[in-house]
C-alpha cells in the first residue's frame, strides 16, 4: 500500500487515540454502522484533503465502512497528528499522505498522491485539493461526482471560483451547514484556540486585553471563551453588522490601528489576508502574543514582521518565536498558522462528531445522485441537518417537542390574528 507518514511505529499509539476519540462521536458511530450495512459508496473512490487528526480518522473509517476506497492527505502542514496517520495506515489500511511540519513541496506532493487515485468524490478543508485539480488536472473534472468543503476559507475560495465561471464541479458547502458552523466554529474553535494559546504561552488570561480580528462564528466563540477566562475583549471588524453585534455583546469595537497599542494577545479569525500588518506591529506593546486561527497563514503579515525585526527570530518555546521590533519583543505563535491545530489538538471529538457526520451524509447524498448536479456551490440538504441534530440531541439524553395538528394548521394558515 502506498503511503507517506512520519513513522509507522506510532501506529499502536495512534489506534488507541482514534478509539478514544470514537467514544465521544456517537452520531458518526451510528452513521458508520448504517454505512457498513448499506454500502452507499461501493465502487467509489473518495479523496480527502483534511486535517489529519484522530477525529478525521474516524470519518475516514466510516467512509471505508460504507464501501469507499479512501485516500487522505493533510490540509495544513502543521495540523497533522503523526500518530493518527500511522494508526489509519496500520489499523485500517487507509493510505495517508501527511507528516507534521512538512514543507510546501511535500504538502503539494501529498495532494497529488491523492489525485493519482482518480477520486470520484473529493473532501476539502481549504479547497487546496479542488484548486489543484482545476489547475493541473482539468481533464478529471467532468468525471467527478462532486466534492464537499469543510471550512469558511475554502467556501470563500470556491464561491469566488463559481462567480468567475472557473468552478467546473459541484461542491457541497458543509461549512455553511448549521450543524457545522453554529457548533464546530463557535464551540470548537473557541475552546481549542484558547487551549492552544495557553499551551504555547502558559499565560494567564485574566486581566489581559485580548484583541480578536473578525466576529464571525469563530470570532464569537473565541470571544466567549476568552471573556469566560477573565480577559478584556476588543473586536476589530470590517462588517458593520458583525461589529454592531460585538458591541451589543458587550465588547469594545475599534479598528486594528487603535487596538494595536492596547492588546496583550492578538488572534485573527477572518479568512482574509494581511489583517495584522507592519503599521500594527510598530504600535504593539512589548511582550505581546500574536496568533492566527484562520485556515491559511496569510492573516498575519509574516513578511512585514521579518522586515521590521532585528535579526532572526528566536525560538523560545514550542510554537513560540520571538521577534524584536523597535526594541520590543513580539511573540508569534505557530508560525502564524492555524494555532488551534498547530499548538494543540484541534476541536474536541464531541463537536467534530456533528461536523463529520454532516460531511459523511453529504458525501452519501452526492454518491446517490441519479443525475449530475449542476456546477457550483450547493447547500447541505435540510434533511441532513435535521438528522444530525436529532441524533446528537438523543446522544446527549435530550429530546424535543413535536407540533400538534392544531399547531401545524395554525402555522400554515393566515386567517388567525389578534
Amino acid at each position: 500500500m502506498e503511503y507517506d507518514i512520519k513513522d509507522i511505529g506510532l501506529a499502536e499509539a495512534g489506534k488507541g487515540l482514534i478509539e478514544w476519540a470514537e467514544r465521544d462521536m456517537p452520531v458518526l458511530r451510528s452513521i458508520r454502522e448504517r454505512f457498513a450495512k448499506e454500502k452507499p459508496f461501493r465502487g467509489k473512490k473518495i479523496g480527502a484533503c483534511l486535517h489529519v487528526t484522530v477525529e478525521t480518522a474516524n470519518l475516514m473509517i466510516a467512509l471505508q465502512a460504507g464501501g469507499a476506497e479512501v485516500r487522505l492527505c493533510a490540509s495544513n502542514p502543521l495540523s497533522s497528528q503523526d500518530e493518527a496517520a500511522a494508526g489509519l495506515v496500520a489499523g485500517w489500511g487507509i493510505p495517508v499522505f501527511a507528516i507534521s511540519g512538512e514543507d510546501r513541496k511535500s504538502f503539494f506532493r501529498h495532494i497529488k498522491a491523492v489525485i493519482r487515485a482518480k477520486p470520484d468524490i473529493t473532501m476539502d478543508d481549504g479547497a487546496d485539493l479542488v484548486s489543484t485539480l482545476h489547475k493541473e488536472h482539468p481533464e478529471m473534472l467532468s468525471k467527478l461526482i462532486g466534492g464537499t468543503e469543510e471550512t469558511t476559507t475554502g467556501v470563500i475560495r470556491l464561491r469566488a471560483m463559481a462567480r468567475g465561471g472557473a468552478l467546473k464541479m459541484p461542491i457541497v458547502a458543509v461549512n455553511d451547514a448549521k450543524t457545522k458552523n453554529l457548533f464546530d466554529n463557535r464551540y470548537g474553535t473557541g475552546q481549542s484556540t484558547m487551549e492552544a494559546i495557553i499551551r504555547a504561552t502558559d499565560a494567564l488570561m485574566a486581566g489581559r486585553t485580548f484583541v480578536i480580528a473578525g466576529y464571525g462564528w469563530c470570532g464569537k466563540g473565541l470571544a466567549m471563551r476568552a471573556r469566560g477566562m477573565g480577559a478584556n475583549i476588543i473586536v476589530t471588524e470590517v462588517d458593520a453588522i458583525k461589529a454592531l453585534e460585538a458591541a451589543m455583546d458587550g465588547f469594545r469595537v475599534m479598528p486594528m490601528n487603535e487596538a494595536a497599542p492596547l492588546g496583550d494577545i492578538f488572534c485573527t479569525v477572518t479568512g482574509n489576508i494581511n489583517v495584522i500588518r507592519g503599521e500594527h506591529f510598530k504600535k504593539m506593546k512589548d511582550g505581546v502574543f500574536v496568533c492566527n486561527a484562520g485556515h491559511f497563514d496569510v492573516e498575519i503579515s509574516i513578511n512585514d514582521l521579518k522586515k521590521l525585526s532585528k535579526g532572526k527570530p528566536k525560538k523560545v518555546r514550542d510554537c513560540v518565536e520571538e521577534y524584536v521590533v523597535n526594541g520590543k519583543k513580539i511573540y508569534l505563535l505557530a508560525e502564524g498558522r492555524l494555532v488551534n491545530l498547530a499548538a494543540a489538538e484541534g476541536h474536541p471529538a464531541s463537536v467534530m462528531d456533528m461536523s463529520f457526520s454532516t460531511q459523511a451524509l453529504a458525501c452519501e447524498w452526492l454518491a446517490k445522485q441519479k443525475k449530475p448536479l449542476s456546477l457550483g456551490v450547493h447547500e447541505v440538504p435540510e434533511y441532513i441537518e435535521e438528522t444530525v441534530a436529532k441524533l446528537k440531541l438523543a446522544s446527549m439524553g435530550n429530546s424535543i417537542d413535536s407540533l400538534t395538528a392544531e399547531q401545524k394548521e395554525y402555522l400554515a394558515s393566515w386567517e388567525g390574528g389578534t
